[in-house]
């Protein structure tokens, strides 16, 4: 679950992790109040949209004057914003922060993600704030310190220290910088975070250590921990078939392709958008039915999957472990008979009640394509969005 830089900031201070001061604004009415509540001379205008790339993208101004802020805040609020992550169509903006203006000394980057092989919280550093670490990681890795974290002892001292010296955070800093590093490890582990970046973490002129950007994300999984960040989430920045799908408990996510995708299980689903690329198609979306689904909600996914008018085939690849293949037979029966569609379906099953689940198939009376495996699967579903 994502949230906005200025809910990312409200957990952050929560757990005593400095920010600037901000004030979110709906509206340009709001933004003159803003302005005297911040005093100052000097002032930063935010979009707020789940998508990165923001000031790449125009959305983000500094300004020196209540005219320049309502300028810019004219220019961006209630105007679809397009970064490199929003796609070409871009999002709505809804809401803007407005922030202090904040003297920088310096610029570092700073992120917390779980590591899957080590299964542990990693702290990423580096000296080059405000570039996408992507960019550092290709082009100079040598300038990105990373810190598993034990999660028994949580981040140290020593490590925390370590990694603002790395960063080249002035020595009298240091201590400052390393209670920050550690705060935020708090504030990532006990929101049970999946990502926190700061990007830039600045070391002001006056000597301060503050998040000057902040972006998280949330393990679903473990939302039903934290009511409180339930309540951030905002469906205004989620696309209607995503929320359609959260609401049946499915995993879905829109893409460009043309190939749609039914399958059990993230790794088993990102396995098949990379066979899908293997044989030079190009998958519509991410769905991730899970282990258990139910035939309501098999139907409930090809509803959703068939409503993007891009689609043209689609694979269903299911491995049944926990989810026998008689049901995904069952429910994909349904659902095609329930929707009027010419799209082309590809289907692959192995697994709990294999035979079971190709007979229900064979009798259905649909036109359904038979794979023996992956590769066959992959290359029936590319020929047929062709043609």
């Amino acid at each position: 679950m994502k949230v906005h830089e200025f809910q990312a900031k409200e957990i952050l201070r929560n757990g005593e992790v400095e920010t600037p001061r901000g004030v979110v604004c709906h509206s340009l009415d709001e933004v003159p109040q803003a302005l005297k509540q911040l005093g100052g001379s000097v002032w930063v205008v935010k979009a707020q949209i789940h998508a990165g790339g923001r000031g790449k993208g125009g959305g983000v101004r500094v300004v020196q004057s209540a005219e320049d802020a309502l300028g810019a805040a004219r220019d961006i609020l209630h105007q679809p914003l397009v970064t490199p992550q929003t796609g070409p169509e871009g999002q709505i903006v809804r809401k803007l922060l407005i922030e202090e203006g904040i003297g920088i000394q310096s610029e570092i980057y700073a992120g917390l993600v779980v590591d899957r092989s080590s299964q542990r919280v990693v702290l990423m550093i580096s000296p080059e704030g405000g570039m996408e670490i992507e960019e550092v990681a290709a082009a100079t890795p040598e300038k990105i310190l990373k810190t598993q974290i034990d999660p028994e002892v949580g981040l140290t001292t020593e490590d925390a220290s370590a990694a603002a010296r790395f960063a080249g955070v002035p020595e009298p800093l240091i201590e400052k910088a390393a209670r920050f590093l550690q705060a935020l490890y708090r504030a990532f582990w006990d929101n049970d975070a999946s990502l926190a970046e700061i990007n830039p973490l600045v070391v002001t002129t006056s000597g301060d250590v503050i998040a000057l950007d902040a972006k998280m994300t949330f393990d679903e999984s473990a939302l039903f921990r934290h009511p409180e960040i339930v309540k951030y989430r905002d469906l205004d920045e989620e696309s209607p078939a995503e929320i359609e799908a959260s609401d049946a408990g499915l995993s879905y996510i829109s893409l460009d392709g043309n190939i749609g995708c039914l399958v059990n299980g993230a790794g088993l689903a990102m396995a098949t958008m990379d066979i899908i690329k293997l044989y030079d198609g190009e998958p519509a979306n991410f769905l991730d039915i899970g282990g258990g689904a139910t035939t309501e909600q098999v139907v409930a996914a090809f509803k959703i999957m068939l409503r993007n008018k891009q689609v043209e085939a689609v694979l269903v690849n299911i491995f049944g472990g926990i989810m026998r293949c008689d049901v995904i037979a069952e429910g994909l029966v349904t659902a095609l008979k329930q929707i009027d569609t010419n799209v082309a379906v590809v289907v692959r099953l192995e697994g709990t009640n294999v035979e079971t689940g190709r007979r229900i198939l064979a009798e259905s009376g649909l036109t359904l394509t038979i794979a023996d495996d992956m590769d066959d699967a992959a290359a029936k579903v590319v020929q047929a969005a062709r043609s």
